[in-house]
């Protein structure tokens, strides 16, 4: 292996160092306590376990240091930094009696999210396959996702559980502690669902903007200090909004283009992918 090829896998390495930290943070925590810190922290860690999971494929085209090992590792750590975790940090936030009724129906939506987001990843890798092969258009693979991608899953589902558990949700609404297991079970199953579902999700990286150069990075500072604002004094909101406004952009999207139907030319790329044989 070069050791231009080590750059990527350092990032990745990163993000999943912040994926097993959540791991271990949680489990060593004591059950109730401190829940809303504990989620608060944890989801800043899956946001830069993100940013890296963006960065290292980025740095690995850019230096050309694609390799079969380099995908390999990242899926493996996309698999625990948002499949395992997220699931884990549902679990240990709701503190449930062992044994009981709920606790059964929370570890059935952990264990559902989180076999969905393992498949989601393979599906990933086999397609990514079958495009270097040329049996699948390039174009047409990177344009956007089939199925949710998983690091937008665990944005989700984490991003209830924080608001859920926020005093802005506190303030606004009252919900019991069995509601509040059963949405979040719910939401759990459903974003487990939509990663292994035809649907289709835009990918950020088709976004053109006709400005220029200047006024787009002016553009993009001032959109980042506004994210880098409401990150520190409003994350649960910023991440709730952020989050679950791409997750329902994609189901709108794909919605539409199921009732215009096939014989439309509206919004086509988003024409739900048929039945794969596995």
């Amino acid at each position: 292996m070069r050791q231009i090829y080590l750059i990527p896998n350092i990032i990745t390495a990163f993000g999943l160092s912040c994926g097993l930290f959540v791991v271990f943070k949680v489990n060593i925590s004591e059950p109730g306590s401190g829940t809303y810190e504990l989620l608060y922290s944890s989801a800043l860690l899956l946001l830069l376990a993100a940013f890296a999971d963006l960065l290292d494929g980025a740095v690995a085209r850019i230096i050309r240091a694609e390799s079969e090992f380099g995908s390999m590792f990242d899926s493996l750590a996309d698999a625990i930094s948002f499949g395992v975790a997220p699931s884990v940090l549902f679990l240990k936030s709701l503190s449930l009696e062992h044994g009981s009724g709920l606790s059964f129906l929370a570890v059935i939506g952990a264990m559902l999210y989180t076999i969905c987001g393992v498949l989601r990843l393979v599906r990933f890798n086999v397609k990514a396959n079958e495009v270097k092969k040329g049996e699948v258009a390039s174009a047409t693979f990177k344009k956007n996702f089939t199925g949710l991608p998983i690091p937008a899953a665990a944005a989700g589902v984490t991003s209830v559980n924080l608001f859920l558990n926020s005093h802005f949700a506190k303030s606004w609404f009252s919900l019991s502690y069995l509601s509040q297991t059963i949405l979040l079970t719910v939401c759990m199953i459903v974003i487990g669902y939509l990663m292994i579902s035809k649907w289709k999700f835009p990918s950020l990286k088709t976004l053109h903007f006709r400005v220029p150069s200047s006024q787009l990075v002016l553009l993009t500072v001032i959109l980042a200090l506004f994210i880098l604002y409401g990150i520190l004094y409003y994350l649960p909101l910023v991440l709730i909004v952020g989050s679950l406004g791409y997750v329902l952009t994609g189901c709108i999207l794909t919605i539409i283009r199921l009732i215009a139907g096939k014989k439309s030319k509206t919004l086509v790329d988003f024409e739900p992918d048929p039945g794969d044989k596995e």
